[in-house]
């Protein structure tokens, strides 16, 4: 009883749970003025095989979304191209923009975008996520990616991490235009806020959950703000499971730190959790027509999350990749440890 009254307080800490040289832009859609750092401020070295830009587009919501675009050195003709987005809580300039210019040095034309009412990108209130919007946004970088002459419109993937990866098999599950789809250290962001971590919540516990957030959500409203989460938990309590001290030494130091990043900060709105209680992004993932990848770390807490939706995937074009004695958080940023080799060789195959 114990165990789960700590892992109910972590996951409600974490998600209750969870300058630099600027540019003005002029939104033409909602009219927003953007600021668009110029300078590199990424948590990894640029590289000098691609050549890096700013770009933005915008989802059916009428919300601007800022992405990083990578294009190989003396790129050529069409290419394939992947967008990236992820983990949850976190922006371009983290793990996706990683993940992007890696796959760009492979000759992918990449873009790693900050979702819908994060970082760069525009949208009210701040610092949101949404089943539904979140989802649309990969839909939205494919709708982007069809508009470039330098992209090969049959061929084009996406990239989910950490809680983004629930929602790319989400995008791909409604969006056929999207021809393969990797998610790296998934969770599923329906079923952590209902069930909690480890599936620990009653029905009763979930209740509980409700009055809490709408409490919030009155205080919200009468306010006219919106309270954050607090991020990624700081300092670590000496209860705290390894996972959320993994997550620390990511999101709270040197390594991962970046100061448009909800879990680096004060994290995301403490009501947003409360959508996905009642939405299951993952309901049709086993009509996916198009290929799957998913990967996951040995020892990574989350790892049931890949292994169950890998069991309702269907078709011979999918597959779950384990990486042995990998965490969740190994796969954010640690190269002798993410797959890029695969990653490459998987969506040159299924395009």
């Amino acid at each position: 009883m114990k165990l789960q009254i700590i892992a109910i307080m972590i996951f409600l800490s974490l998600t209750d749970v969870m300058a630099s040289e600027t540019i003005k832009y002029k939104n033409s859609s909602d009219m927003d003025t953007l600021e668009l750092t110029q300078e590199w401020d990424k948590t990894f070295p640029e590289s000098e095989k691609v050549t890096h830009s700013k770009i933005t587009f915008h989802n059916r919501y009428g919300i601007t979304l800022v992405a990083d675009l990578y294009k190989p050195l003396d790129a050529s003709g069409q290419l394939a191209a992947v967008a990236v987005c992820g983990p949850y809580g976190a922006v371009k300039e983290q793990v996706s923009g990683r993940y992007a210019q890696s796959l760009a040095e492979r000759g992918f034309l990449t873009i790693a975008f900050d979702p819908s009412f994060y970082g760069e990108s525009s949208g009210t209130p701040r610092n949101l996520t949404s089943p539904e919007i979140s989802t649309d946004d990969f839909s939205a970088a494919v709708d982007y990616l069809l508009t470039r002459e330098d992209v090969d419109s049959g061929s084009i993937g996406i990239l989910g991490i950490c809680g983004w990866g629930g929602f790319a098999l989400n995008a791909a599950a409604n969006d056929p235009r999207i021809k393969a789809t990797v998610a790296s250290t998934m969770y599923d962001m329906s079923r952590v806020n209902a069930n909690g971590y480890f599936d620990t919540m009653s029905a009763d516990d979930r209740y509980q959950l409700r009055v809490q957030l709408n409490k919030q959500r009155t205080k919200d409203y009468q306010n006219g703000t919106y309270d954050r989460d607090g991020g990624v938990v700081n300092p670590v309590p000496e209860e705290a499971p390894l996972f959320v001290r993994q997550y620390h030494d990511y999101y709270k130091t040197e390594r991962g730190y970046h100061h448009r990043s909800p879990n680096s900060n004060d994290g995301i709105n403490k009501t947003a959790s409360l959508s996905f209680i009642n939405l299951p992004i993952l309901a049709y993932i086993d009509e996916i027509r198009s290929a799957v990848l998913l990967i996951h770390g040995e020892k990574a807490h989350s790892r049931y999350f890949s292994e169950d939706a890998y069991k309702r995937l269907t078709g011979a074009n999918k597959e779950l990749l384990i990486i042995p004695g990998a965490n969740h958080t190994d796969l954010y940023d640690n190269l002798a440890v993410i797959p890029f080799d695969k990653i490459e060789i998987f969506f040159k195959k299924s395009f």
